[in-house]
């Protein structure tokens, strides 16, 4: 028991130097690299750039001893920084204390949530959001993030989280655009575009190693951040109009409570659970992805107590909701980390950064943020899924278009429950409509097929019906409908063969259907049967009356009824 609530007793215990070794080189490059993400997601969800640090801090430290991934990185991520900036904009203004308040209460109530969930073991809730809801929702969320980006490369204000309110917003200020400020941006986007396209080979071909050329790929951010720090300093950037961001204070958190009016916690419900679901899936997705690399497991049920756990520890810090970050997890798995303990490592030296330099930031244009954030946050941009989607199912297509429409024209909330309410309805409609298949027999074997789609024996006097979906209240008057229109169009019928073999559960209303079936098939003197029934759905049906009414049998195969119809009409 003790095990499954601190998955570290799995690992700890054979915890070795090289394993040590491998964790301590992953941390320190995962605190180079993260550092600029995590000061960039919280001015992007509104908040102080002090915010991201504390949020990299103890919700990392809980993970580690609640997680079941051996390389998550728990923190800050773009979707989850996006969310937060819309709740709570819609309930307190930026800037004010009851907004970073509020920060602190949504980090809360998205923590006791996960917990919840995970004790419950509700980590198949998740299951609701549909690939292709899930990949509108980052796609629109991507574009979403990058143009709420424009106005900080351009150095003028722009707000709202709708793309109509933030490109109105833009609009009458570009006249007053700073041109420093625009260089600033537009030459760091460049050049982190062009590391991330071209920069891995022109560096091996300048006889770069491999793994080095990888490294400094990745650590493209954090030399732009340097550069151009360095650059403001020098120039004094600052009096021609070029926004920095700052004093940040130094120090490490400190432990608070926010006693707020109950009115501010309710209207952070909705929110928080919309940004629970998302970070969960998000987590999950990378970390199932990455564990199955290496042949190892993550346990759901837990990673929602461990992100749960997570998250209340940036409630109680002065942090904000957390998950776990593609960026950051993958350089955490490509810089070797073994264990979880490369991300305790990452959380001393981002602490050490938090105690001792964050003097050292006062200068770095948010234009170099922007750009950043920029670049990272279009690769959720994916048009090849749209492609793909679109050929394959038109109805997922439809629910991921909404999806996307939805965000980038209502904002977040809406978009996300839009989705996943149009993949539950599109779902109950195509289940509602069960495909059924009236089938024969392929001659020479024992297998039956549609008889639209391929030459089989039948039997006059008898009907083979395959129904390919479990059997519930939305189609069970569906079901009656096919049954009663085959035997009206066919006088000369006789028996009905049921094939079960798809069908995975029957419900009440469904039972209730089929016993209507049996009586109304019955007084056309029409026998009904039932064949490949799987063990549950037999088991429950046993505890029912319905199979001591059934007018016919309930053979085990459909081969099986075949022979006995089959026989019965050569006699």
């Amino acid at each position: 028991m003790l095990r499954r609530y601190f998955p570290l007793l799995d690992w700890l215990p054979h915890y070795h130097r090289r394993l040590l070794g491998a964790d301590l080189l992953a941390g320190a490059i995962v605190t180079v690299m993260v550092i600029p993400q995590s000061l960039a997601y919280s001015l992007l969800a509104g908040l102080p750039a002090i915010v991201g640090l504390y949020a990299s801090l103890l919700p990392q430290l809980l993970y580690t001893l609640l997680g079941t991934s051996r390389t998550l990185a728990v923190g800050p991520v773009a979707i989850i920084a996006l969310m937060t900036g819309a709740a709570l904009s819609a309930v307190a203004e930026p800037g004010s204390a009851r907004y970073l308040d509020a920060a602190l209460i949504l980090s809360l109530l998205s923590g006791l949530m996960l917990v919840a969930m995970g004790f419950l073991r509700m980590g198949f809730f998740s299951n609701f959001l549909s690939h292709p809801v899930i990949s509108g929702f980052l796609t629109a969320a991507g574009l979403l993030i990058a143009v709420s980006q424009l106005g900080n490369l351009m150095g003028i204000e722009s707000s709202g989280y709708t793309l109509v309110t933030r490109l109105a917003s833009l609009w009458p200020e570009l006249p007053h655009l700073n041109l420093p400020t625009l260089a600033i941006g537009l030459g760091t986007l460049a050049f982190l575009v062009f590391l991330r396209r071209r920069g891995r080979s022109a560096l091996i071909t300048l006889g770069t190693p491999l793994a080095a050329a990888d490294l400094l790929v990745k650590a493209g951010p954090v030399l732009a951040v340097v550069v151009t720090t360095w650059l403001t300093w020098q120039l004094q950037l600052i009096d021609h109009g070029v926004a920095v961001v700052g004093h940040v204070p130094s120090g490490l958190p400190a432990f608070s409570f926010p006693w707020q009016e109950a009115s501010l916690w309710r209207a952070l419900l909705v929110p928080a659970a919309l940004i629970s679901l998302v970070g969960f899936v998000e987590s999950v997705s990378m970390g199932q992805m990455l564990a199955a690399k290496r042949r190892q497991r993550i346990a759901p049920n837990q990673e929602l107590v461990a992100l749960g756990g997570a998250n209340l520890a940036a409630g109680l810090t002065s942090g904000m909701p957390v998950s776990g970050g593609l960026s950051r997890t993958v350089i955490n798995h490509d810089a070797g980390a073994q264990t979880p303990a490369a991300g305790a490592f990452a959380v001393l030296g981002i602490g050490i950064v938090t105690l001792a330099l964050t003097d050292w930031l006062y200068f770095l244009p948010i234009a170099t943020l922007a750009a950043t954030i920029t670049v990272a946050i279009l690769t959720l941009v994916d048009m090849p899924t749209l492609r793909r989607t679109w050929r394959y199912s038109r109805s997922d297509f439809a629910a991921m278009a909404a999806t996307i429409l939805l965000t980038l024209l209502e904002g977040i909330e809406i978009g996300i429950i839009g989705g996943v309410t149009l993949s539950i309805a599109l779902f109950l409609y195509r289940t509602s409509r069960p495909h059924s298949a009236l089938v024969g027999r392929l001659p020479g074997s024992e297998h039956f097929r549609n008889m639209q789609r391929h030459e089989v024996e039948t039997l006059d006097h008898v009907a083979f019906l395959r129904i390919d979906e479990s059997l519930y209240f939305a189609n069970a008057r569906y079901l009656e409908d096919t049954l009663y229109n085959l035997v009206a169009r066919r006088p000369e019928l006789e028996e009905v063969v049921l094939i079960c073999s798809a069908v995975n559960l029957i419900d009440a209303s469904a039972l209730e259907s089929l016993e209507a079936i049996n009586a109304r098939l019955k007084d056309a003197n029409v026998t009904l049967h039932l064949s490949e029934i799987k063990g549950p759905v037999m088991d429950r049906l046993k505890r029912s009356d319905f199979l001591d009414a059934l007018t016919g049998r309930v053979f085990l195969s459909t081969y099986a009824a075949w022979r006995e119809f089959s026989s019965a009409e050569s006699r």
